[in-house]
């Protein structure tokens, strides 16, 4: 196996297909595809199911890409090394999160990492599911998760990082009373959720039914960042995070919910195994934690 071909792979997985892989690496389509069945065959397994222009991860596939990624930051690592000898700190950070967390206190962080490190880059992935944290970073998939607390340690340090508020957004037109809206009052406007099985979407949903309102349902959405347009369309209400309804305001009815919806977040990592990138990038974690709060 050669490095070439894991970074072929990945730019596979990454782009989601050649076509994109081969633009993103400046090579051409053939030779990625040449690379990937050589890999294939030295492997013994199918690495994507090939439909069409398609490319989909087979499950051995799917196996590959934690401990390619953990390949190609070892490899990282070594170049770091030389790289911090005369002052510069080079590589790449990983790091899945929440989408909806992907904001605020992350961003100041990553803004703060790039303008002190300019030549790293970052790679933020989709956490699909908080429950999943430990695992991602123990199979290689990346070296931090950012997400909903509490999270299932499992020998993983964390680092709380903010608060994450949750408020009501309903179309224009709708008739909402001033201030902050109880959980027993909801309006009867039809409202816009995300399936069950979501940690916090459970939650949400448990704190309505639990306060005795029963709005009914217009959309059930497993995208979460349609919830907002689909208000926006005159589709029904729904509850996203502050900074997003805030946003929405001269486009929307926006009001806080009583009691206060709010959960905790912060980002989790195996001290163990950080490449330099990611020790660098704790220690900036760990100073803003301990250091002036502002606002």
């Amino acid at each position: 196996m050669e490095l070439r071909q894991v970074e072929y792979f990945l730019a596979v997985v990454e782009h989601e297909g050649i076509g994109g892989a081969a633009a993103s690496l400046g090579v051409a389509q053939p030779t990625i595809s040449q690379a990937l069945r050589g890999l294939e065959r030295e492997l013994g397994v199918q690495l994507f199911h090939r439909i069409g222009r398609g490319m989909v991860l087979s499950a051995a596939g799917r196996s590959m890409v934690g401990p390619s990624r953990q390949i190609l930051r070892d490899v990282t690592a070594v170049e770091d090394l030389l790289a911090t000898a005369d002052g510069e700190l080079a590589g790449r950070l990983d790091v899945m999160a929440f989408p909806a967390l992907v904001l605020g206190p992350l961003v100041d962080l990553v803004a703060e990492f790039r303008r002190a490190y300019p030549k790293v880059t970052v790679r933020f992935g989709e956490l699909k599911s908080e429950a999943q944290a430990a695992s991602l970073i123990e199979d290689g998939h990346c070296e931090f998760v950012v997400a909903h607390l509490p999270l299932d340690e499992d020998g993983l340090d964390v680092v709380e990082l903010g608060e994450q508020e949750y408020w009501l957004v309903y179309p224009a037109d709708t008739e909402v009373p001033d201030g902050p809206v109880p959980l027993s009052a909801l309006p009867k406007v039809p409202m816009v959720f995300v399936p069950r099985g979501h940690s916090l979407a459970d939650e949400i949903e448990e704190a309505i039914r639990h306060a005795g309102a029963r709005p009914p349902l217009a959309v059930l959405s497993d995208h979460r960042e349609a919830r907002l347009p689909l208000v926006l369309a005159g589709i029904g209400g729904t509850l996203v995070e502050r900074s997003i309804a805030e946003s929405a305001r001269d486009r929307a009815i926006v009001r806080e919910v009583e009691p206060r919806f709010a959960r905790r977040f912060g980002i989790a990592f195996d001290p163990e195994t950080l490449s330099p990138v990611g020790r660098a990038f704790v220690e900036l974690i760990r100073a803003r934690a301990t250091g002036p709060q502002g606002d």
